[in-house]
């Protein structure tokens, strides 16, 4: 396995890390805090790094940044709330169907336009991934643990329209970091707002960590989120740039054996086995979902725009 491409193994074993401070995070906050804090990190660290290398926050595209901050964002908080619902391994595998979405997409338009013929082996590997979430879910009758399964599908079906946006800005020539940049920014928006509309819905008091004698693990928790997802994006986009793309975008699926053993670490969380069995399913259906589209994926018409794919994987 080439050196380069060990940094996705990295990347995701940061990834999982965060996803265990979400976890234990929304014990005292909410998934808007959370995402307001996401968001705060990642623009702060952003901004620094834009000001050292003597760049300008000026921006072509405004109206392409919004659209994929609003989708990625409400990604975001869709992932951040089903970690606090399930079992990290069942969040983590759920959210990386966003390849399985995208060939999806790809498929179906291409096919619509008539550009190619139909391909029964990529249309089995979408059917068959949505029978493995089936599989995944179905030993958790709770109705809570349904809507956090649901929250986590819809998580991934906007990861990937924000990945196909990420694509279009970078093709048009925008800089990552400022793609990264106005994402976080975005984030921290929309989380404010969520903050505003969960203190008008179920009032001021029924959110007060600060009254809590645990805050400081509290707050510990939602530095470690920004930090692991900071570490973690700069790790895969290096892999992105320096390793074999079908291999590193391959590699990404080891954040679900790292959420699993966390999983079990932390939580006890030994699912039956018909759940570990609808994990290989979606693990698999993602790998070929992941092959179709490199294959359909045009290359990249300027430098900034294969900088930029990466970006996209960052829910």
């Amino acid at each position: 396995m080439p050196a380069q491409s060990m940094w996705m193994l990295f990347a995701s074993l940061m990834f999982s890390i965060m996803g265990v401070c979400v976890k234990l995070a929304s014990g005292w906050y909410s998934a808007s805090e959370i995402v307001t804090f996401r968001g705060l990190f990642g623009a702060v660290a952003m901004a620094s790094l834009i000001f050292l290398r003597g760049g300008s926050f000026r921006t072509r595209h405004p109206w392409g940044h919004l659209w994929r901050g609003a989708v990625g964002s409400t990604a975001l908080w869709l992932w951040f709330y089903a970690i606090g619902k399930l079992p990290l391994a069942t969040a983590m595998t759920l959210n990386y169907m966003s390849p399985i979405w995208i060939a999806a997409i790809v498929f179906g338009l291409a096919w619509r336009r008539a550009q190619q013929r139909f391909e029964w082996g990529v249309a089995g590997a979408i059917i068959i991934s949505f029978i493995g979430v089936v599989m995944l879910l179905r030993p958790s009758i709770h109705a809570e643990q349904w809507t956090g399964g649901m929250m986590a599908v819809a998580s991934s079906f906007l990861s990937a329209l924000a990945y196909m946006q990420v694509r279009r800005l970078g093709q048009m020539g925008e800089a990552d970091q400022l793609i990264v940049f106005y994402f976080s920014v975005t984030g921290m928006a929309t989380g404010l707002l969520g903050m505003f509309f969960d203190a008008a819905i179920a009032g001021p008091a029924a959110s007060a960590p600060a009254a809590d004698p645990q805050v400081l693990p509290g707050l510990w928790l939602l530095l470690g989120v920004g930090l692991c997802a900071t570490i973690a994006q700069m790790a895969m986009t290096r892999a992105y740039r320096l390793g074999r793309v079908l291999l590193t975008a391959n590699l990404q699926y080891s954040g679900i054996v790292f959420a699993s053993i966390w999983g079990i670490l932390l939580w006890d969380d030994l699912l039956p086995a018909i759940s570990w069995a609808g994990m290989g399913i979606i693990l698999l259906s993602g790998i070929a979902a992941t092959y179709y589209n490199a294959r359909n994926t045009p290359p990249a018409r300027t430098p900034a725009a294969g900088a930029a794919d990466p970006i996209a994987a960052e829910m």
